[in-house]
């Protein structure tokens, strides 16, 4: 665990950081021209760029919680860990954590990266997920978000036995990110086994 500590990843250092964290959340939001407050904070993610430190933090997080899921998703491991106790983080209950294994991609800087949030609309399709994000927060103008320096990228991440299609827009901007779905992972997770 020595390793975890040096690099400021144990998972006791990253829930000491997680309220700053989430402050820089709100304030990206802000941004953006979205308010999360009325909508469930499902899951947060951390990123890492070595599979060593990946191993290592996937054992030290299950001392919170139980794995939901080990899939492969864009050609590497994403693990799903479902937190004994949700964490609380402001009005928020954090009920899992998503630990990618690393690809290729080099992150400058490992640690939290993102916190996905469910919005209404039931969404099956991306097109159907803009209409939700579009009436959820009319407030928002996606033409400036380029402007700001926020880069908008849509995806469909998909297990391989996955049922529930859960469409995805992220909003990103210097090592953090946002993103909008309609289905919580809970719910995605649980479409494998129907």
């Amino acid at each position: 665990m020595q390793n975890l500590k040096q690099l400021g990843l144990h998972p006791e250092q990253m829930l000491a950081d997680l309220p700053a964290f989430m402050n820089r959340i709100i304030g990206f939001a802000d941004e953006i021209g979205i308010s999360l407050s009325s909508y469930t904070a499902d899951h947060i993610a951390l990123r890492v760029n070595s599979q060593d430190i990946a191993l290592e933090l996937h054992q030290a997080w299950l001392a919170y919680g139980t794995e939901w899921s080990k899939a492969i998703i864009n050609g590497r491991p994403i693990v799903v860990i479902g937190f004994d106790t949700p964490l609380q983080v402001g009005e928020w209950m954090i009920e899992a954590l998503e630990l990618p294994y690393p690809s290729d991609k080099v992150y400058p800087q490992q640690g939290w990266e993102h916190v996905e949030f469910v919005i209404p609309g039931n969404a099956m399709s991306l097109e159907q997920l803009e209409q939700s994000i579009n009436s959820t927060f009319p407030a928002l103008h996606w033409q400036q978000l380029a402007e700001k320096g926020i880069k908008v990228k849509a995806s469909s991440p998909a297990g391989e036995h996955e049922r529930l299609p859960n469409p995805t827009y992220a909003f990103k901007k210097d090592n953090i990110c946002i993103k909008l779905h309609s289905h919580s992972l809970a719910a995605v997770i649980a479409s494998e086994k129907e």
